[in-house]
């Protein structure tokens, strides 16, 4: 595996986001909808305005878990598919490059193009939050964007695999779309109906760990836990044990849902 290749793909990738305005366009996507959720967060409860950080963070990570899956997606799905519908694809692979650096090198470039977006929207109000609160917000704050970002990653890690597998864009973008609306909005649903059906009965104990086969949960996990307050308001301290709690052990588990889609997307494409 040659690194400077990789790198070279990825700079490409990066720098191709860079001049269609993609970076920023996202980036101001970001900040609108942070900027207005976290001052609006608190308008059920009656009252409107830049709350304690603890519940500004609870405000985003629904913003997060139904934004950052869907532009990922978006972002990744026609990585290899698409350039095998151009015709690039074969010219591509006739330079001195394997099919993993080639892959590997256009993950790392969509990831830097997302991370700069998210980073750059956060960032701006990271800025907002220090003014109307204080500057120990900014350790929390941090951690929060730093977990968005990783979540991203796991599902352009998705997207990259069903690039690689499908058999063009059109299947591939509703794939995408089938995907998001499983992790986001229907796995809940269902963990929460087979509860519901079996009266608790049976579950109840896997509940926790069923969590973790979603990304989108892991990230709420990672964020709402280790908030006290909101914790309890999300009911999470008694249905998710502290022991599996861990943000280390968390992360892992992001870890894995970042590695293992891109493996399996490598094997694929090598075949």
């Amino acid at each position: 595996m040659e690194i400077r290749q990789i790198r070279t793909i990825a700079a490409k990738e990066f720098q191709d986001r860079i001049r269609n305005r993609w970076v920023v366009a996202v980036a101001l996507i970001f900040t609108v909808f942070a900027l207005v959720i976290a001052y609006l967060g608190g308008a059920q409860q009656g009252s409107v305005g830049f709350r304690s950080i603890e519940f500004t963070i609870a405000s985003l990570v629904s913003l997060v878990i139904y934004l950052v899956p869907l532009i990922a997606l978006i972002l990744g799905f026609d990585a290899i598919v698409g350039e095998r519908e151009r015709g690039s694809l074969d010219l591509l692979l006739s330079l001195p490059i394997t099919r993993f650096e080639l892959l590997l090198g256009k993950y790392l470039g969509l990831s830097g193009a997302l991370a700069a977006s998210m980073l750059a929207g956060f960032g701006i109000v990271a800025v907002v939050l220090t003014i109307q609160l204080d500057t120990g917000i900014l350790l929390h704050f941090s951690g929060f964007v730093g977990t968005s970002v990783l979540l991203g990653m796991a599902f352009l890690s998705l997207a990259v695999t069903l690039s690689v597998f499908a058999a063009d864009r059109t299947r591939a973008s509703g794939l995408a779309i089938a995907l998001w609306f499983f992790f986001v909005l229907i796995f809940d649903l269902l963990v929460l109906g087979a509860l519901v059906v079996t009266g608790g009965q049976y579950g109840g104990e896997l509940f926790p760990y069923l969590l973790l086969l979603n990304p989108a949960d892991v990230f709420r996990i990672l964020n709402i836990y280790s908030l006290e307050e909101v914790r309890s308001l999300y009911g999470l301290a008694t249905v998710f044990p502290a022991a599996l709690a861990s943000p280390w052990l968390l992360g892992g588990v992001m870890f894995a849902w970042i590695t293992i889609p891109l493996s399996i997307a490598a094997w694929r494409f090598r075949r």
